[in-house]
Order: structure tokens, then sequence, then C-alpha cells
């Protein structure tokens, strides 16, 4: 059924961080929250508002690319 459809399946371990985008991200974002060292909520919500915005699109893009995704 999923040839039929041009689809293909990836059998992934039941947790593999080193093919998780998103552990990627969250690396570089835990790292950039520490750096600017805010320990209140209020601040701590504004460098994540930050911090956010500093994620390139090309960035995102190479983050599936590490993990080994195909991208288009």
């Amino acid at each position: 059924m999923l040839k039929a459809q041009d689809n293909w399946l990836l059998f992934l371990p039941r947790y593999s961080p080193d093919l998780n985008p998103i552990e990627m991200a969250f690396s570089k974002l835990k790292t950039l929250i520490r750096k600017a060292a805010a320990r209140t909520y209020e601040p701590l919500w504004q460098v994540v508002g930050h911090v956010c915005n500093l994620f390139t699109e090309e960035e995102c893009y190479n983050f599936f690319k590490a993990a080994g995704y195909e991208t288009e």
C-alpha cells in the first residue's frame, strides 16, 4: 500500500535522540537560555521569545537533514 502511493516506511528505535530533530533544536534553545541567565519567570519568558526568533529556516532544515530525513 505504501509503495503504491510512492511512500516509504522508516523504522526507528523506540526513542532515538540522535535521530530526532527536535532534540537538536532543544539543545540549542537550552544553551542560549542558559547564556541569558534568566532565573525568574518574566525574564525567562522574554528570553525564550527572543531565542525562538534566532532559529532560521535554513537551520531547522539542517536539523532534519542531520537526522537523516529526506528533504527537498
